[in-house]
């Protein structure tokens, strides 16, 4: 099979498809529990919000396996995603509405529906993009790049310049975007079925066959972490907006932004730090990141003390990128070249999916039942929130660098190429 052969065309035309691909994200994920809360007086839907998403993350692959790779062009799978989801969103607050009050679902269903929608075009979007670059490992970080630059965007639009962050707005930005992107999706190059005539398999899918990797204690050490660390990172994406709201923040969407922008930055460095410190020790501080975040919450809520929330904040580009990228990279390295593929949907399915399915649960629970004011009453209120989530992360901080002792082949270029060939699934 020839190589393709990228133009300066095809990178921008790639690049405006990531930027847009994470703006109809960052547009409403933010400060959906802000509207829900505020705007809506309906705080029981913040757990339904963020859990919908792992679900989604759970069925994806099987939607890419069953018409991505089998069926349709990646661009016309992709642009049929985005328009089906931008019609969803726009219905998402009458969905709302019809939920206050009352004992029906809407609200679940319909942003069910929308994920189901989303969540598969994270993985077409850089299947795409590859497969339309001649060279992945120099060309797709580039383009990615704008992916979160499209996140950032959309906050400082919807955070600073509308102040929309309690409003339905945010989500009518996010539905016309995707409505672009939908139409736009249909004139990027044509991407066939890569595996167009062969019979689906549901366990290839799911990245099940990687599950004979967990005889390898180091890498069932790293699954087993990987899957309970997400319970409580779960905290930071459905209540880190609302918390920061009631501390006086005059805008949550154009506060967070500075996590991804910190999150480009630290991405830049871990091929240098990887080869330094190798995978635990990678682990090990973006977990403790973790934990210190949390406290800093937890410390800084009773007086809003805003330089603590904005290292809080800030400390973002660690969590993630020492933590997921780097794990993303492990799982490359441990998983034979046969099932690479297969190993990091097993990775997504236990992460995005199991982890933050039970994470959003069990952080509702809890929200639940320490939260129950709004504002600068709720301030007082808050460490006994965050408190939760830093000591069962610290616990699983512990456990991990007891239990974990793994060697792994590490070199610049080497760590530089995996970098290039992991995949992204949430910001």
């Amino acid at each position: 099979m020839s190589q393709p052969v990228s133009t300066a065309s095809t990178s921008i035309r790639l690049s405006v498809m990531m930027f847009l691909q994470f703006f109809v994200w960052g547009a409403w994920f933010v400060t959906i529990g802000v509207f829900l809360r505020q705007g809506m007086n309906f705080p029981e839907g913040i757990g339904t919000a963020y859990s919908v998403g792992p679900l989604a993350a759970i069925f994806a692959p099987l939607i890419l396996s069953m018409f991505a790779d089998r069926l349709f062009p990646t661009q016309v799978v992709l642009g049929a995603l985005h328009l089906i989801g931008g019609v969803l969103l726009f219905l998402v607050p009458w969905a709302v509405q019809q939920d206050v009050g009352s004992d029906t679902n809407w609200f679940f269903w319909v942003l069910l529906a929308y994920m189901l929608c989303y969540m598969p075009t994270l993985g077409l979007s850089n299947s795409l993009a590859m497969s339309n670059i001649a060279n992945t490992e120099k060309q797709f970080p580039i383009i990615r790049v704008f992916g979160t630059i499209g996140w950032i965007a959309a906050g400082f639009l919807v955070g600073t310049l509308l102040q929309a962050d309690a409003t339905a707005l945010p989500l009518q930005v996010a539905g016309g975007a995707s409505l672009a992107l939908g139409v736009y999706s249909f004139f990027l190059p044509h991407t066939p079925p890569p595996a167009k005539g062969q019979p689906m398999s549901v366990v290839k899918a799911l990245g099940l066959e990687s599950l004979s990797m967990l005889r390898s204690l180091p890498f069932a050490v790293f699954a087993i972490a990987s899957l309970l660390i997400c319970i409580p990172l779960q905290a930071y994406y459905a209540y880190a907006a609302t918390f920061v709201t009631d501390a006086g923040f005059t805008s949550a969407a154009g506060a967070m932004i500075w996590g991804q922008i910190s999150e480009i930055a630290f991405m830049l460095v871990i091929p240098v730090v990887f080869v330094r410190l190798g995978v635990k020790w990678m682990l090990a501080i973006g977990m403790a990141c973790w934990v210190l975040r949390y406290a800093l919450f937890a410390v800084g809520a009773p007086d809003g003390v805003f330089w603590m929330l904005m290292l809080g904040i800030l400390l973002h580009g660690i969590c993630y990128d020492f933590f997921f990228v780097t794990g993303q990279i492990y799982t490359d390295k441990k998983a034979p070249p046969a099932m690479r593929a297969q190993a990091q949907g097993f990775l997504v399915v236990l992460t995005q999916g199991i982890g933050m399915y039970v994470g959003a649960k069990v952080n509702a629970g809890v929200f639940a039942a320490k939260v129950d004011a709004s504002g600068a009453e709720a301030l007082s209120q808050w460490p006994s929130f965050w408190w939760f989530p830093a000591i069962f992360a610290g616990v699983i901080l512990i456990l991990f660098l007891v239990l974990f002792h793994d060697r792994v082949k590490t070199g610049v270029d080497e760590v530089v190429d995996t970098v290039g060939d992991t995949p992204e699934t949430i910001q």
